[in-house]
């Protein structure tokens, strides 16, 4: 009965509360989207934003870093179960990579200019590593 009333309670308070026309607030680990067709637009809550486009079988995304006060381009494409992708930002580090999808598992390497290289291998039994 107590919980049948908390609940009761809690939603008469929703319903009681005015709403004011405000625009959303992201949480620190979310990002504000918003979306056409064709184009997919984001920005979290340390001014991080980024954007992504597809044309057919390739995916082209663009970003800028606050910390780094730095832009991003990447451009990805898939062919069968491969998918290649290269990137160059405003410092001048560019990064190549793939991503090979076999049955569950997804394998992802990739590169940068900087000497940066990583490996990660995700799966559904036992996640990613």
């Amino acid at each position: 009965m107590v919980r049948v009333f908390t609940v009761f309670a809690g939603y008469v308070l929703l319903l009681s509360t005015p709403v004011l026309a405000a625009p959303p607030t992201p949480k620190l680990d979310q990002a504000l989207c918003t979306r056409s067709a064709t184009l997919l637009a984001c920005i979290d809550a340390y001014d991080n934003s980024y954007s992504v486009a597809m044309s057919g079988t390739t995916m082209y995304l663009r970003g800028y870093e606050s910390a780094d006060k730095r832009h991003w381009a990447q451009t990805n494409s898939r062919y069968g179960s491969m998918t290649f992708f290269t990137g160059l930002a405003s410092d001048g580090e560019a990064w190549v990579g793939y991503i090979q999808k076999v049955g569950w598992t997804t394998i992802s390497r990739a590169s940068s200019s900087s000497g940066t290289r990583s490996k990660i291998t995700c799966d559904r039994v036992m996640g990613c590593r």
